[in-house]
């Protein structure tokens, strides 16, 4: 379903992205983990055609991300770490209004399952956004993913700004997104979330994939020690 065969993408002589091969196939999820710097976002951004590569091929469901960008955006559910949300409107009205952009209705009941079953509790559905937290926030953009119903799921550090319990629900709903067949990339600084949620890690490293593996190869901690090895060398 994704697939990105030698890509390289440089900013101003400087190379964020360096021939970076991935494949991620329907019903898996694969965490890519790097310091900051190490290309993650870049190839998010390729993958959503906001980008496009100096060298190499980015495709999803074999379209090319960039001239088939509007395409290929209808496929994919965005999980940004920072979601853009308009502050006087609600949690429940903001899900709604950014559903209706997409060409999805859905009954006011509807949306409120979206939003508990991504850890957002009824009281808070109500508030105006601009009294929420980070955390809250983040609640109400992994539910505007969610509802898309997407075939390809994006994530940029979703995890940033939730508690131990919302990470462990977006846990559950990623695994349950990937049984359902859905195609999942996620870029995170989370060693243990990246290891207990994914089927494969990839490590990167100033643009570069220096390591590929399945998570039941390794545990959390040799995970760790592994990851902290290739960001010293």
């Amino acid at each position: 379903m994704i697939q990105i065969l030698g890509a390289s993408k440089s900013f101003k002589g400087t190379p964020a992205v360096k021939n970076l091969t991935l494949h991620v196939k329907n019903g898996e999820i694969l965490g890519l983990l790097g310091a900051n710097g190490a290309g993650k976002s870049t190839t998010i951004n390729m993958l959503l055609g906001f980008l496009s590569p100096d060298s190499g091929i980015v495709q999803i469901k074999g379209l090319n991300t960039v001239d088939k960008a509007q395409e290929v955006r209808n496929l994919i559910g965005f999980i940004p770490e920072n979601v853009s949300l308009y502050p006087y409107l609600s949690g429940l009205e903001n899900l709604d209004y950014f559903c209706r952009l997409t060409g999805l209705k859905y009954s006011k009941s509807e949306l409120q399952n979206f939003l508990s079953t991504c850890g957002l509790q009824e009281e808070e559905q109500y508030k105006k956004v601009a009294d929420y937290s980070k955390g809250m926030r983040q609640k109400v953009g992994i539910a505007i993913a969610y509802a898309k119903k997407a075939e390809v799921y994006l994530l940029d550090e979703p995890a940033s700004g939730l508690d131990p319990l919302a990470n462990n629900e977006l846990s559950v709903l990623l695994k349950k997104l990937a049984t359902e067949g859905a195609t999942i990339l996620m870029a995170s600084h989370d060693i243990f979330r990246v290891r207990e949620v994914c089927h494969r890690i990839g490590i990167l490293k100033k643009g570069s994939l220096v390591k590929e593996l399945r998570s039941e190869e390794v545990s959390a901690n040799e995970l760790e020690n592994l990851y902290l090895e290739y960001m010293k060398n």
